[in-house]
């Protein structure tokens, strides 16, 4: 039988446009023709619309987007599951015809859905740079569409770069066969991905590793019958001690944690900045002010009165940022090693840092009563809180002061210690002063205001879990916070007014789809969302206001939360929706950020400070490479560590089983029910078989799991009593069985029908007449 012969890919061809409003058809084809590059003025323009069509055209584009055809991203439209035109993916399979087939890893498929497969083409004229890619690989893919596409591919890549070559390693757990001596044993995978698909290892290829060990394998051979073998690589110790629970992330999720021998070498060449070419700020008395248990200080503060006449009432705010430029230079090996780990990683016991020791915590480090260099903006800040102008300056400075946040807090009210004693007046005062002016503008800005407490594990000294924390948010943290923020959007305005690329930090508004999912959730709650073509922070606001202080509020907040989209860096500007703010770069941490150091050297190289800048050869191209390669990162590490937080917490728990807990219903799917307990934010599951003698159906827009008989309903945000019956430490679950009853729902006439066997419909009632109504006891 002959293969199918898979399309030619080309650019699709522009449809032919009649004038007119026209058909969804059409506005699907002229989309899809143009890439994810089109907005309604492309649109009304090429259909030569006038003012009433366009009231039809924005009414007909709305219906698309509920109906899940029509996405939006950046203020332009696109088919639904279309990918951007340059993409970081895992090569995951290969089809049956051989070719490879990749996924992107910087994929929410909250909003989208599942993520779209890429046929993988190599670079033009079948080379490139390096080894050919294969299953496991991360490339960067240029992608196309593929014209009337009937199937899940619906896009190719070419190759662009090989980005990581596959891990030929395994991760897992050995388990000596105890039967006899040099038996061998067994390897208990620890990815969720391969939970129960064992490998055998053989006598003599256990290497030192003894029952329990977390060991990394490589797979050698294969066997049609029978379990796969194995050889133990590296053994990394005790699964009971909590520095084993935090590799099991590293190793997971390929994060680098050695640092190749040409950075290393690098780093300990390096010598302290000196003051040539660079301000003497030595005599100002800026100050950091970190958490208490960092290491590494990467930004410091002042704040004073402006003496300017023109400005009364207004201040002079600076920050200074550790000078990293000045040692890790365009194409080193220190700036190949930050590029290939993009950010550090933080976990409760240790940090994975992305620069050496000697430049994070010692060279670059703003340590107090040292010289240091430095990038500093000094900003002039209004009476009205507002930015009039800033200047970017390269400096040496000399900190006057290391404090934590709660210090300068507790200073600021009066209690003071031998540090903040004499710095009270000159430096803390002045600093509150300052913010206050600053908080005014941002209360007018409006920006989202979500109210989400973050959990904090505490260790004890054997490395287990002490106890999990919610440290108090204080006006310390929302100072330093806003500081940088505008020091962030100085920095993005300086590199747009001199013409240099950047990266961007960005933040694009809310998907119409989930807009409107929001709108029909919060018409459960009587709660009306304005419907407005496009949404602001504001509108969130006031919603979240409405409820706060109430039982609702940790509800809302959380719909709220899973209704924007994700934050990324890219070479464009399309505006940070969370912020309210039109441009915004990151400038503030580059000890820890990758995409802070390409701010940096575009700073140095737009205002002259150095040769050290940006090379004048990067291209928009590059940046977007850049900018994709750490959006990666970040995710990477965003997943490492709150896997690592699930996996210490289910140790914790493991010797608690048949305890009963209070929680909340932090997710409703289709499958059950997700729990966060109150005293540790542990999250578990609930199988919706488990329930109760009922069908539980899942209502989406009351993000809620109602029983077909009874009307029982579980929903987002209810307060609960579980009891843990299970606990896989390995893995980082929890499995709970619900102790508390539900709210009901009216059902009879109002239930729905469910798919029976094959997928036919079964009538479970007759159809609903809109939503089920809560009874009387809500």
């Amino acid at each position: 039988m002959r293969k199918p012969i898979k399309p030619k890919v080309r650019k699709p061809a522009a449809p032919r446009l009649p004038k007119g409003l026209p058909s969804k058809d059409d506005l699907t084809a002229f989309i899809a023709s143009h890439g994810g590059e089109v907005g309604k003025r492309e649109i009304s323009r090429a259909f030569g619309l006038d003012g009433g069509d366009r009231i039809a055209l924005k009414a007909m584009l709305r219906e698309l987007s509920e109906e899940g055809l029509v996405g939006r991203k950046r203020k332009k439209l696109h088919l639904a599951g279309a990918l951007p035109a340059v993409v970081m993916a895992e090569v995951v399979e290969r089809d049956e015809d051989g070719e490879l087939i990749a996924e992107p890893i910087d994929w929410d498929t909250e909003e989208h859905g599942e993520a779209p497969r890429i046929l993988v083409k190599l670079a033009r004229r079948g080379r490139l740079a390096g080894p050919a890619p294969t299953i496991g690989d991360r490339v960067l893919l240029k992608t196309e569409e593929i014209p009337e596409a009937d199937g899940r591919i619906r896009h190719t890549g070419r190759v662009l770069k090989l980005i990581e070559k596959a891990r030929a390693q395994v991760l897992g757990i050995y388990r000596a066969d105890k039967s006899r001596p040099d038996a061998g044993g067994r390897i208990i995978p620890v990815d969720k991905r391969h939970m129960g698909r064992e490998l055998a290892v053989p006598p003599g290829a256990e290497g030192e590793a003894e029952d329990g060990d977390l060991v990394a394998v490589e797979i050698t051979r294969h066997h049609a019958y029978g379990l796969p073998t194995a050889k133990v690589r590296e053994r990394l110790g005790s699964i009971a001690t909590e520095k084993a629970i935090s590799l099991i992330a590293i190793h997971a999720h390929g994060i680098p944690n050695v640092f190749r021998r040409e950075a290393l070498a690098e780093a300990e060449k390096a010598r302290p900045a000196t003051l040539r070419g660079r301000e003497d700020w030595r005599e100002l008395p800026l100050i950091t002010i970190d958490p208490p248990d960092a290491k590494d200080h990467d930004d410091a503060v002042h704040a004073a009165p402006d003496e300017d006449p023109a400005n009364e009432g207004g201040y002079i705010v600076t920050v200074a940022i550790a000078d990293v430029a000045h040692y890790v230079h365009p194409g080193s090996g220190l700036d190949k090693e930050a590029l290939a780990r993009g950010n550090s990683v933080y976990f409760p016991d240790r940090v994975v840092p992305m620069l050496p020791e000697r430049i994070s915590n010692d060279l670059c480090s703003l340590r107090p009563l040292e010289d240091r260099p430095a990038m500093a903006v000094r900003l002039v800040i209004g009476a009205n809180g507002r930015k009039k102008s800033h200047t970017f300056h390269r400096v040496m400075m000399r900190s006057a002061a290391k404090l934590a946040y709660a210090q300068a807090q507790a200073a600021i009210e009066g209690r003071t210690d031998d540090i903040t004693d004499t710095i009270v007046e000159p430096i803390l005062k002045p600093l509150y002063a300052a913010y206050a002016l600053v908080k005014k503008a941002r209360d007018a800005r409006n920006p989202l205001e979500l109210d989400l407490p973050e959990r904090k594990i505490l260790l004890k000294p054997d490395g287990t879990v002490d106890r999990v924390v919610v440290p108090e948010r204080l006006a310390a943290h929302k100072l330093i916070e806003e500081f940088m923020i505008l020091a962030n959007v100085a920095a993005a305005e300086t590199l747009e007014e001199k013409h240099i690329p950047l990266v961007y930090r960005v933040h694009d508004q809310p998907s119409m789809e989930k807009v409107s999912a929001l709108r029909d959730f919060l018409k459960t709650l009587d709660i009306a969302l304005p419907k407005t073509e496009t949404v602001r922070p504001a509108h969130f606001n006031d919603i979240l206001a409405r409820v706060d202080g109430t039982e609702l509020a940790p509800l809302v907040n959380q719909v709220i939360l899973r209704s924007q989209a994700q934050a990324e860096y890219a070479n464009e500007n399309y505006g940070h929706f969370g912020l309210h703010l039109r441009r915004y770069a990151h400038f503030t941490s580059p000890i820890r950020r990758y995409a802070d150091l390409i701010v940096h050297r575009a700073l140095i190289r737009a205002l002259d400070l150095g040769s050290d800048g940006l090379p004048e050869e990067t291209t928009p191209e590059q940046l977007a490479e850049i900018a994709a390669r750490i959006s990666a990162s970040e995710r990477r590490a965003m997943t490492a560590e709150r896997e690592t937080i699930d996996r210490l917490i289910a140790h914790h728990m493991a010797e608690q089983i048949g305890a009963t807990f209070k929680g909340r219903i932090a997710g409703v799917t289709k499958a059950g029910l997700f729990v966060a307990l109150d005293d540790t934010g542990a999250d578990g599951f609930i199988p919706a078989a488990t329930l109760g003698q009922d069908y539980y159906w899942y209502d989406e827009s009351r993000h809620a799991l109602i029983g077909e008989r009874t009307g029982e309903m579980h929903r987002l945000g209810d307060h609960v009593e579980v009891k843990l019956v299970e606990a896989a430490p390995v893995a980082g679950a929890l499995r709970f069985e619900l102790l508390s009853k539900g709210d009901y729902v009216k059902v009879g006439r109002g239930a729905p029908t469910r798919k029976g066997p094959r997928g036919i419909r079964r009538d479970a009632g007759p159809a609903r007449r809109g939503p089920p109504k809560i009874g009387k006891h809500r």
